[in-house]
């Protein structure tokens, strides 16, 4: 499986030319070519996530696919087609095998009310928590998307998920907000945590990829 890490927090997952999109948020450029999309994973309802624009784009060119997301999205965003999952669910979309973590999107500040939020475990070796820190507790991850940067996000909370996780790759997500220093100097601390239990650390750009 090919992972490719697109601008923030989006991603898209592909098997034998088949692709499953993760996160596709304001902050996040066109996904052409728009082929071959088979489903749409959306952790929670923050716009950074998920846009209508990108939804209606991507089910224009594959009709019928499901919109998978937690029941906040599918509160925030009447009309679409969304497949509600929990905490605990596993599911099938084409051949890939999906199970979610979590159910809280991280606290931002004790007046924000907390929201849905679930993390993702595909084809038992690739997770991301989308905004969380929850762990995927007895899975072996090989390769995990980390979040580096949001307004919810202390960088050695970030560094002791990892810790948690122990994956055998990391790379570094959710950093649009950050300047280049600051996204460096975070993702030099993600690096070290991956590296205490033996992990290697990905350094991937918006368009770059790495295998599963």
């Amino acid at each position: 499986m090919r992972i490719t890490k697109h601008e923030h927090a989006a991603l898209t997952l592909e098997k034998q030319g088949r692709k499953l999109i993760i996160d596709p948020g304001v902050f996040t450029a066109s996904l052409e070519p728009l082929d071959n999309i088979v489903g749409v994973v959306i952790t929670h309802e923050h716009p950074d996530h998920w846009t209508g624009d990108h939804l209606d784009r991507i089910l224009m060119a594959n009709p019928g696919i499901p919109i998978v997301a937690p029941q906040g999205l599918a509160n925030a965003a009447p009309g679409y087609p969304i497949t509600v999952v929990s905490p605990g669910d596993s599911i099938d979309i084409d051949s890939f095998h999906l199970e979610f973590f979590g159910g809280e999107h991280a606290v931002i500040h004790e007046s924000i009310p907390v929201i849905d939020n679930v993390g993702v475990l595909v084809d038992d070796g690739f997770y991301y928590p989308g905004d969380s820190y929850s762990v995927p507790k007895g899975a072996a991850v090989e390769v995990l998307a980390a979040p580096v940067g949001a307004p919810w996000l202390k960088i050695g909370d970030a560094m002791d998920f990892v810790l948690a996780v122990k994956p055998r790759r990391v790379f570094g997500t959710h950093d649009m907000t950050l300047s280049v220093a600051g996204r460096d100097m975070g993702l030099s601390r993600l690096r070290w945590a991956v590296e205490q239990n033996g992990g290697e650390f990905i350094a991937l750009e918006p368009g770059d990829s790495t295998e599963l």
